[in-house]
């Protein structure tokens, strides 16, 4: 294997119950992902663009074939060792933001600290330090009803890094977002990916913003073309 994989997906099949009704979300993929690589996943509602997100951030697992992270076969580990690899390697961002209204922007991104071995200090300067990283280091202290969807995605952002992961995960991040403010989005990602040489998938429907990422992937009916 590849010493610079994070991720390899081989003969990667994904079989879906629904009322009874057996339906196929990927089919025999097979691809390589590289570490600080920013890809891009393009296809239409259906395609198994989110289906192959959920995969490769062990939030579900293959019906079918092998997915190696970092070198260890997934399907070898129990669910706390995968929980543990989610808690301390994988950012996620969604298209709806899912922050915790209750929270201050910091307090939302400190969250996924506390299922690390840090202290309370710790995980106050590291959630300042990610705000600032996506310009939000003044809004530290508002809750989400009072942020702008752009500025709600940022915290959301942050959170996403805050644990210094070796790979994030963004599943239409700016489809709730205008076209100003969904550049702005991805410009912020472009430049975290280079600074901290993380890598990003990226899936959206949007053509203008996949044409930006460094490598596209197109899935149509859960196979790769």
């Amino acid at each position: 294997m590849n010493a610079n994989n994070i991720l390899k997906f081989v003969n990667v099949s994904k079989d879906f119950n629904s009322g009874g009704v057996l339906f196929t979300g990927l089919k025999s993929v097979s691809l390589e992902v590289n570490q600080g690589e920013f890809i891009g996943l393009s296809g239409k509602s259906g395609s198994g663009k989110t289906t192959l997100l959920n995969i490769a951030g062990l939030i579900d697992p293959p019906s079918s074939g092998e997915l190696f992270l970092r070198g260890k076969n997934i399907s070898t580990l129990h669910d706390n060792e995968l929980s543990k690899i989610r808690a301390n390697e994988i950012g996620f961002i969604f298209q709806t933001f899912n922050l915790l209204p209750l929270l201050s922007a910091l307090e939302n991104v400190e969250y996924p600290l506390s299922l690390l071995n840090l202290s309370e200090d710790e995980c106050k300067v590291r959630a300042m330090e990610a705000l600032k990283k996506v310009g939000l280091e003044n809004f530290s202290h508002h809750r989400p009803s009072q942020l702008s969807g752009g500025q709600r995605q940022r915290v959301a952002i942050a959170r996403a890094i805050v644990k210094n992961p070796s790979l994030i995960l963004a599943d239409e991040p700016t489809a709730n977002l205008d076209s100003k403010t969904s550049e702005e989005i991805l410009d912020i990602l472009i430049s975290l990916q280079k600074d901290l040489n993380v890598t990003i998938m990226l899936c959206s429907h949007d053509p203008d913003l996949i044409s930006l990422t460094k490598r596209q992937i197109k899935l149509q009916d859960g196979i790769i073309i």
